[in-house]
């Protein structure tokens, strides 16, 4: 499943982020993370080093690997610079596991204790002035596009705050999205713009509260949030001592959060997997930036690596149908 964690800076996606992904290891499960925030924190929140951390390959930086590698044979395609953010796999076209290895983990990620992280970066100097953040994240939607995850494979993305994933069809991309918000009227409003851009996409969003005090926050985010709530995160002694930059087991967290961490997974567990919508999103995408900006760019018309007789998850809509069969 493909997981996305949003919300306003400073609301504690990051935090939540990385609590899920280490609840999700500490039970076994493989997890793939992408820390694609403008702020790079989620290394450091996973328990890596600074140093460490900002040693992580950048996928901002080597976009041209990225695409050399995804667009392996595919004709459709005429070569990897031809290839932009949204360019759909096709036939010949290299689709990735989340558990598999292969040059794009080998170099990019590292294993932070059960999870699997790969960064977008930071800005470089070449980049101000010149580049919004985005160019930096399409790394992270071409290899959404390109991704197959199966049921109990998690692929956890902590995203740029507030709704700057909208400049993009990154948000597309997941088969749930988590809106971190504080019990103020300024973090709400995040969720606010999220549901209203969201809308026609039918996506399934679900709002956490975070750093919840009193009863009277409670009841503040069911009036503003409604059914859309789905749990929230008291304050932490536990959490505190994480952003002091002590790393204590997971077991430690107290009671209320690892049921708030619970929750989460099992909101995930039951969202329905939609492979063909998927696509369907990804082709959309597609066609809308080709037409806007990117066939002047590249000098030719790039619709055209549509594979409209192509579909990629073919495999996992089968084993999808199957699981389902089964449970019944």
């Amino acid at each position: 499943m493909k997981v996305a964690f949003v919300g306003k800076g400073g609301s504690g996606k990051t935090t939540l982020s990385a609590l899920f992904c280490r609840y999700l290891a500490l039970q076994k499960y493989p997890v793939l993370a992408f820390d694609a925030d403008i702020n790079q924190h989620l290394a450091t929140a996973l328990g890596l080093s600074e140093p460490a951390a900002s040693a992580i390959p950048p996928l901002g930086l080597e976009m041209e690997r990225i695409k050399a590698y995804v667009r392996g044979s595919n004709s459709r395609i005429s070569s990897a610079a031809a290839m932009i953010k949204t360019t759909p796999p096709g036939r010949g076209s290299r689709l990735l596991h989340v558990t598999e290895a292969n040059p794009i983990y080998e170099h990019f990620a590292r294993d932070i204790h059960g999870t699997r992280l790969m960064v977008t970066g930071p800005f470089s100097q070449d980049d101000l002035g010149l580049k919004c953040y985005h160019s930096k994240v399409g790394a992270v939607e071409l290899l959404l596009n390109h991704l197959l995850d199966k049921p109990e494979e998690y692929v956890v993305v902590d995203m740029t705050a507030g709704a700057d994933a909208f400049a993009s069809g990154l948000f597309t991309r997941f088969d749930i999205t988590f809106i971190v918000v504080e019990p103020t009227l300024k973090s709400l409003g995040v969720y606010q713009q999220y549901i209203n851009y969201a809308r026609e996409y039918k996506l399934r969003i679900k709002v956490v509260g975070n750093k919840i005090e009193t009863e009277d926050d409670v009841a503040f985010l069911h009036t503003h949030a409604g059914p859309d709530l789905l749990t929230w995160m008291p304050h932490s002694r536990y959490v505190r001592s994480q952003e002091k930059g002590r790393h204590l087991p997971l077991t430690e967290l107290e009671e209320q959060g690892l049921a708030t961490l619970a929750t989460l997974k099992q909101a995930v567990d039951a969202s329905p997997k939609d492979w063909q919508r998927f696509y369907q999103y990804a082709i959309e995408f597609h066609r809308k930036n080709a037409l806007g900006w990117a066939n002047v760019v590249a000098g030719e018309d790039l619709t055209t690596q549509i594979d409209h007789d192509y579909m990629p998850y073919a495999q996992e809509v089968e084993l999808a149908s199957s699981s389902q069969v089964t449970a019944l």
